[in-house]
């Protein structure tokens, strides 16, 4: 079946809105049929009678119009379904507990597969704390990392729109269907997130806001991210939630210190003392997860290949053995890649176009030359060829 097929299409919204099945059931039972949805939901409707009931009653008879309106929505321009059958879902998210079995997603799909820093904190930050969301923001961006965190208010909603306004990408990862926007008024945000980034969720269209949803939804950004950045958060924030599922996953933690007399110092003063990273420069965390970032791209490298698409040869590093930034043999993809950047900047989709790769695989290869300083991104999807020193 085709990655469009309304028919496959709706056997994965079938299993997902299955009740109690979670997450975790439904990869376990796709492992067991080899990743056919098909397969595992006749296998689901077989075992029915050891389910519950809710389950039981949706299996035999699934709400046709609630299904016709999920399919309607992914058929809207930039929404899609990623599966984690799917070569492009994001490999950094097969690494964490309870990993999701599809993101839906509005936006850039792609923008999954770049190194990401999460930026979270504090809903009622103070200015100072907003500032310094902005500033790490900008500097990450500028460094090549796009900016992820959960569209709360106050500290995600100030780095979100610092990525936005600097033209650079940012992703959002939100506790509610892709079609409901939680708080109200970040409705402005939510559109200028899926305009220029993405926006992403676990949850189907029309879930609404749950308080459990957002430590499921705090894993993603963590598991998303190489390296997440508290700002100010309290003993009893989210923000820590989202830390710890971090260093859980064996993920970069930083915090920056703040005043002891400041409440919203606290949280950030309990992850030091736990372990975590105090930075005071986002130069700080480039230099931390750079390795991790060039790993990322060899692991999507990787996973393509193995889902039978385009190879795609890492880059060799300094220190690697070689010259610093040369291919690995001289390879032929990046030597034409290069070539097809030229020195005007160019889409994503013309490289497409001009290479025949898919954009999975273009992700990885510019990547690799963007941490090699070979490339630069730049807004609107943007890459462009840097000048051989």
């Amino acid at each position: 079946m085709s990655m469009d097929d309304p028919d496959e299409l709706r056997a994965w919204l079938v299993a997902l809105r299955t009740p109690g099945l979670g997450p975790g059931g439904l990869r376990e039972r796709l492992d067991a049929a080899g990743g056919d949805i098909g397969a595992t939901l006749v296998q689901l409707r077989r075992d029915a009678a050891r389910l519950d009931e809710p389950a039981r009653a949706w299996l035999v008879r699934p709400d046709a119009a609630r299904l016709d309106a999920d399919l309607a929505w992914l058929a809207e321009p930039g929404h899609r379904l990623l599966r984690c059958t799917d070569a492009d879902f994001p490999p950094q998210l097969e690494h964490i507990p309870q990993p999701p079995a599809v993101l839906f997603v509005v936006g850039d799909a792609s923008l999954l597969l770049l190194p990401q820093v999460a930026i979270v904190g504090a809903r009622g930050a103070s200015a100072v704390g907003l500032a310094h969301a902005r500033a790490f923001a900008l500097a990450l961006a500028q460094a090549g990392f796009a900016i992820t965190s959960g569209m709360a208010d106050g500290i995600d909603g100030a780095a979100h729109t610092a990525a936005l306004d600097a033209g650079a990408k940012t992703l959002a990862v939100v506790g509610t269907g892709p079609d409901r926007v939680y708080p109200r008024k970040h409705h402005a945000l939510a559109r200028r997130v899926a305009a220029h980034g993405a926006l992403i969720s676990e949850f189907p269209p029309g879930t609404p806001a749950r308080p459990d949803h957002f430590p499921r939804r705090n894993r993603i950004i963590a598991g998303l991210a190489l390296g997440t950045v508290v700002v100010e958060a309290g003993l009893r924030s989210g923000s820590l939630i989202t830390a710890r599922l971090a260093a859980e996953q064996g993920r970069e933690v930083f915090a920056l210190p703040g005043s002891i007399h400041h409440p919203l110092a606290r949280g950030c003063h309990r992850l030091i003392r736990d372990g975590a990273r105090l930075v005071e420069t986002a130069a700080e965390i480039v230099e931390t997860l750079t390795p991790a970032a060039r790993m990322l791209g060899g692991e999507l490298a990787a996973r393509l290949e193995a889902a039978g698409g385009e190879r795609v040869q890492p880059l060799r590093f300094a220190g690697d053995g070689g010259a610093a930034g040369e291919p690995v043999g001289g390879d032929a993809g990046y030597r034409r890649l290069l070539i097809e950047l030229g020195h005007e900047p160019t889409t994503l989709d013309e490289l497409v176009q001009r290479t025949g790769q898919s954009a999975a695989a273009l992700s990885s290869m510019l990547l690799m030359l963007e941490l090699e300083a070979r490339v630069a991104s730049l807004p609107g999807n943007r890459y462009q060829r840097l000048p051989d020193d």
